[in-house]
């Protein structure tokens, strides 16, 4: 166990420092991006819009070109308004890269457009997922994760102390040499954060691989299917966007506005997501109300709180890996977790340069 640890370690040594680091930044990157910029910050933190109407008519106003569907974010403490655009003309045959708004609630001016990838937090965010490198890089990052919970359970499996000498195992001997030092550091820095690791990497696995996630969950229960929703304009007017909101909110009067999908066409649905008490994200729940734009008419509903198994698995992949089903202090585990990744790696190919040194002096 020890050899296959070494020899994992050192192989996937590089892959789990940037990881580590990458992931605590993301722990935090909405926090990072506003204080990135100084537009953003400097809107006030309760400012909220008066219409959400008001928000799309200045997006269909300034983007005339851009007729299909806007996501906008509706943040629980208010602020900057971000917004997303899915079809750009620009990042076309990219996995994922949409155009990114934000809009000054005040009087609905964009504070800041880029697209996804290009800034520093969603730059951090493409190597964390795909080591910027698009599919093939979300499958190495993917292996490499199944591969570090065999470097974890390898080295807690050489580690485990006889009965008897636990005290032992985990004392830090000060007085000792640079390399027992350095193993120390690497052991107590593994017994703090093993547990965690053993949630964010498995979970990190499974949101990499959703081609075979989903199939193998829907085994044991069917997966929501997005209802497929075609309307007949037939002349009408789409009502105000703030009425349809009205509409929704009291089929789930205990939810919170997260996300307003507009229609991506004549013929779509407005989609409004909330976020319910009990589900384990706030920023991307799950309970969501399809609504037809011109008669005000519930199409279909999805309640976040009556899934399937497998539904309830996914829902609740991203919040632990991120740590946003404790709040701050999850965010926080999860934070510290990605540091002693980091903090592993670093250490533990330390010492394993400072052991190959001294045998190539002996030699």
């Amino acid at each position: 166990m020890r050899r296959l640890h070494l020899w994992l370690g050192l192989a996937l040594g590089a892959l789990v420092l940037v990881s580590g680091l990458t992931g605590s930044a993301l722990v935090y990157y909405v926090e990072i991006d506003d204080m990135l910029v100084p537009e953003l910050s400097a809107v006030p933190a309760d400012a909220r819009p008066t219409s959400w109407q008001g928000v799309y008519d200045a997006l269909q106003r300034d983007h005339p070109e851009r007729t299909g569907a806007w996501r906008i974010e509706v943040r629980e403490q208010g602020g900057a308004i971000p917004i997303r655009y899915y079809d750009p003309v620009e990042t076309r045959g990219e996995v994922f890269a949409p155009l990114m708004l934000w809009l000054d609630p005040r009087d609905y001016s964009t504070i800041r457009s880029a697209f996804w990838g290009e800034y520093p937090t969603t730059w951090i965010y493409k190597l964390h997922w795909q080591l910027l490198a698009g599919p093939t890089g979300a499958t190495v990052m993917g292996l490499a994760g199944a591969a570090m919970l065999l470097l974890l359970a390898s080295g807690l499996v050489a580690w485990w102390p006889r009965r008897g000498y636990l005290r032992n195992s985990i004392r830090w001997k000060s007085k000792a040499a640079s390399v027992r030092r350095l193993y120390d550091i690497h052991k107590l820095t593994a017994i703090a954060s093993v547990i965690v690791l053993f949630v964010v990497v498995p979970t990190g696995v499974m949101l990499e691989f959703p081609q075979y996630t989903r199939p193998l969950l829907e085994r044991s229960a069917p997966l929501f299917a997005e209802p497929t929703l075609r309307l007949d304009p037939n002349g009408r007017t789409a009502r105000p966007l703030d009425a349809l909101v009205a509409r929704a909110q009291a089929r789930f009067p205990d939810g919170s506005l997260a996300w307003i999908q507009t229609p991506g066409d004549a013929t779509a649905p407005v989609r409004l997501t909330f976020s319910r008490p009990g589900e384990p994200s706030r920023r991307f729940p799950r309970t969501t109300v399809w609504i037809d734009p011109y008669s005000g008419a519930v199409l279909a509903t999805r309640d976040g709180m009556e899934e399937t198994r497998g539904d309830i698995v996914l829902n609740w992949l991203h919040p632990l890996h991120a740590g946003e089903v404790l709040g701050p202090i999850g965010r926080l585990i999860v934070f510290l977790s990605g540091l002693a990744s980091a903090a592993l790696a670093l250490t533990g190919f330390s010492r394993w340069l400072v052991r190959y040194r001294r045998s190539k002096t002996l030699e």
